[in-house]
């Protein structure tokens, strides 16, 4: 196991665990593996880590999935090459403790993880988890590292709120790939990811 990057000395910990910047705190509790969506578009236009939220270097890494490699463009603000080993170590669905994909969104309202209760709480909005009904149970996706230039560095918008960035674009000459976690793909996945890694490869 990597110890804590001197990048992220200054953070919280969390039952041990460095809580990355991007990570929703509802009531008081961190919500691992919620995004909170405010600190995730700061990220992205600041150019900054999703872990430590330091500005990146000269080099950074995305995460990326066969569907992000589809859209053309990862999910989650960059990591800085420090950062990304204790966070491949950690995070259960990068180390691949977790299997699948939870069932309901979590958003914590105290240790044991219920569902926020308050109507008039802003969670709802403060989360970035739309692809969740779409993976909800399903099996964990392959991930991979994928490292870039920051000068290549380009963000994308959804259609209908062209002023929100909702990802960094894929369309960037790839320096080096780590393969995360596997996963067993379809048919189709696969294909679609032989093929971007001999187009990248040959680049």
């Amino acid at each position: 196991m990597h110890a804590i990057p001197q990048r992220c000395a200054h953070r919280p910990l969390s039952g041990g665990l460095v809580v990355p910047y991007v990570t929703l705190i509802h009531d008081g509790h961190t919500a691992f593996g919620v995004l909170d969506a405010d600190k995730t578009i700061n990220a992205f236009r600041r150019r900054l880590c999703q872990i430590c939220e330091h500005p990146l270097d000269d080099r950074c890494f995305l995460l990326v999935r066969p569907a992000d490699v589809v859209k053309g463009c990862s999910p989650e603000p960059a990591l800085h090459p420090e950062c990304l080993p204790y966070t491949a170590d950690h995070c259960p669905m990068l180390n691949g403790s977790r299997t699948h994909y939870r069932r309901s969104p979590v958003l914590v309202s105290h240790p044991a993880g219920r569902p926020c209760t308050d109507p008039s709480c802003l969670c709802l909005s403060r989360t970035t988890d739309e692809g969740h009904a779409a993976r909800s149970g399903s099996p964990a996706d392959r991930y991979e590292a994928w490292m870039i230039h920051t000068r290549n560095y380009q963000l994308v918008s959804l259609p209908d709120r062209p002023d929100v960035p909702s990802g960094i674009s894929l369309d960037a000459p790839v320096l080096r790939k780590r393969i995360l976690r596997t996963a067993t793909l379809s048919p189709d996945a696969q294909h679609l990811m032989d093929l971007w890694n001999a187009l990248m490869g040959g680049a």
